[in-house]
């Protein structure tokens, strides 16, 4: 908990007004890899507490469509749909679509974790199942041409993971931005560029 509450990135969220931490890790890859333009359509997977979403919604202005979804409750955000549930559920998934509209999305978001336990053997093999359940999703959702962005934990599966994306996506970037935990196996794969 101290390392939590002394992280300068949870202090910044705080003065800034975000919901999470995790908001600077989206903000450093878009300043990068520029993924947000206006009037966009955008699925958010794993949402809560709204950190990414409410970075989209800034980023993009009010005529986009954004689309979150998590198991957790997530409070409103402005310029924001939120489906609660499980998205591999039809009647979850469907509702998803039901918001996001007859056209496809632009870009697929996925900051997704498991519940960590410390057990690697057993965490890793959720981390994975939760990323292939997002790859799914995007794969199913999102025009030729659109842009995947998924929290990818290195270990067991990763080589195998990234290759089923390169099979997918014009190019796969890794990105680890500075707000992510230097001891953390988190990375970030940007999938560009979707083959459909």
């Amino acid at each position: 908990m101290k390392e939590h509450f002394d992280d300068p990135y949870v202090k910044k969220s705080q003065q800034d007004g975000y919901r999470s931490r995790a908001s600077y890790k989206l903000l450093e890859i878009n300043d990068k890899d520029k993924l947000f333009r206006p009037a966009m359509r955008i699925i958010d997977l794993g949402a809560a507490p709204g950190g990414w979403s409410q970075v989209a919604a800034k980023l993009v202005g009010d005529k986009a469509t954004i689309v979150a979804s998590d198991i957790l409750e997530m409070a409103p955000l402005p310029g924001v749909a939120f489906v609660q549930g499980d998205f591999t559920e039809q009647a979850v998934y469907e509702a998803i679509l039901a918001e996001i509209g007859e056209e496809k999305a632009d870009l697929v978001i996925s900051d997704m974790a498991p519940n960590m336990s410390g057990n690697s053997s057993a965490d890793q093999p959720q981390a994975m199942y939760l990323v292939e359940l997002a790859l799914d999703m995007a794969a199913q959702v999102l025009r030729p041409g659109g842009n995947f962005l998924v929290k990818v934990f290195q270990g067991e599966g990763f080589e195998e993971y990234l290759k089923t994306m390169r099979a997918q996506f014009g190019s796969v970037i890794t990105r680890k931005p500075d707000a992510s935990r230097p001891r953390s196996r988190e990375v970030y794969l940007l999938g560009r560029q979707f083959k459909g």
